[in-house]
């Protein structure tokens, strides 16, 4: 269904006409938004806790409610995931915050489960137009001969975005008055104000550069080009160990924390979150020089260990190896997904870039999701310190399988 259709002359007229920010600016704002978008994402994490004591749903219901975003993320991505080739990457950023912070109000007057349910659909599908767009800006709004930093702000901004907003939250669940209410009035605040910076952010896409603009909502293959489909098949298992991580984090993590470890803090879920997600984020910066090939090499190794750590700390119930463990993990985490974004993403021609960049995404999505889910339903079976082992075993046999598919990738990627 084809909403508008905007000739190039339009196109360019209204670029002139309207307020832009500079290039660095611009940047800064598009990361910004980068950064809340998977914020808001990881917010309702450390308030589970509470709905589930209120509420009294079993652990298992937390992992379908986080499985329900996932899937919301993938069928908006497999749909929309290149729109923003076709109408801009400014319109569907600013699509991609209202839908986010319609989800928050669902979330502020939530009343049961039902209602986290339809705010996490919601919530992925802004997710889900949104994280291709603004990956495909932050690279066309990096300096010329600097492609890497656009590589590197959308492969470490959603990391940065998932650690702040599970810590923020947490700590506000555990100090701040009205824990299921204040922080969704924060988030509510800075999708504004995030709404307001993309309005003065110049366009980016092709379209926007004089060829014409065509604003449709409607289904759209997404495929990797045919040459380049071995090296994705080879990075997928990549993208697919870390980001089953970052969903056992992200929906078990609060609850292992509570009753593996025995704490009674809101505030650690959201922290052991945050955790993971620093160390990435610091991992994806320091390594961020090296080749992309040795960077995937010794993210596997630090995940390896991460997760042996992990496990450890599990048995034993000692939180504080569980966060050295973590920490480990999580540099892990970074170095791979670093490194794979950056491989993928070359793959890409320029008329293309957000098609594929979905395409990372639908991936690392069904990496979070599958898992996830699939754990969450079996700490019925084997409990959540059982899933939880299972899991961790998963992830690895995805590290090492792709550590032996390195061999495959083309001599690009050395």
């Amino acid at each position: 269904m084809t909403i508008a259709s905007w000739p190039k002359e339009a196109v360019a007229g209204r670029e002139r006409e309207r307020p832009v920010v500079p290039r660095r600016g611009a940047a800064a704002i598009v990361a910004f938004v980068a950064v809340l978008l998977p914020a808001a994402s990881t917010v309702p994490s450390p308030i589970y806790v509470v709905y589930q004591r209120e509420w009294q749903f079993p652990d298992s219901m937390i992992t379908v409610v986080f499985g329900v975003y996932c899937l919301s993320v993938l069928v908006s991505m497999l749909l929309f995931g290149s729109l923003s080739d076709l109408a801009g990457r400014r319109p569907v950023i600013l699509l991609a915050v209202a839908a986010v912070a319609l989800a928050t109000v669902v979330f502020l007057f939530a009343e049961g489960l039902p209602w986290l349910v339809a705010a996490r659909v919601v919530q992925g599908f802004g997710g889900g137009i949104g994280a291709s767009a603004l990956a495909a800006a932050l690279l066309e709004l990096a300096p010329a001969g600097a492609r890497w930093r656009g590589a590197l702000n959308g492969s470490v901004t959603p990391v940065i975005g998932i650690g702040a907003g599970a810590l923020g939250s947490g700590m506000l669940v555990e100090y701040g008055p009205s824990p299921t209410r204040l922080p969704y009035v924060i988030l509510l605040v800075l999708l504004v104000v995030a709404a307001a910076g993309i309005a003065l952010v110049p366009e980016t896409a092709p379209c926007g550069a004089g060829a014409s603009c065509r604003f449709t909502l409607a289904p759209r293959r997404i495929h990797v080009p045919a040459p380049a489909r071995r090296a994705f098949a080879v990075l997928s298992s990549a993208i697919v160990a870390v980001w089953a991580v970052g969903g056992l984090y992200m929906a078990l993590g609060p609850s292992v924390a509570v009753a593996v470890l025995g704490s009674e803090s809101q505030a650690l879920g959201g922290t052991v979150i945050a955790v993971l997600a620093g160390s990435a984020a610091v991992a994806q910066v320091s390594c961020r020089r090296v080749a992309p090939r040795p960077q995937l090499t010794a993210g596997a190794a630090a995940q390896l260990a991460g997760l042996v750590g992990v496990q450890a700390s599990l048995l034993a119930g000692s939180q504080s190896a569980f966060l050295l463990g973590t920490v480990v993990l999580g540099f892990g985490w970074g170095c791979s997904n670093m490194a794979a974004f950056r491989l993928a993403s070359a793959l890409a021609t320029p008329e293309r870039l957000g098609e594929v960049v979905a395409a990372i995404n639908i991936v690392a999505y069904l990496g979070t999701v599958v898992p996830t889910v699939a754990a969450g339903i079996a700490t019925t079976q084997i409990g959540l310190l059982g899933a939880t082992a299972l899991l961790i075993a998963l992830v690895g046999s995805l590290v090492l399988a792709s550590v032996a598919g390195l061999r495959y990738l083309p001599a690009s990627a050395q």
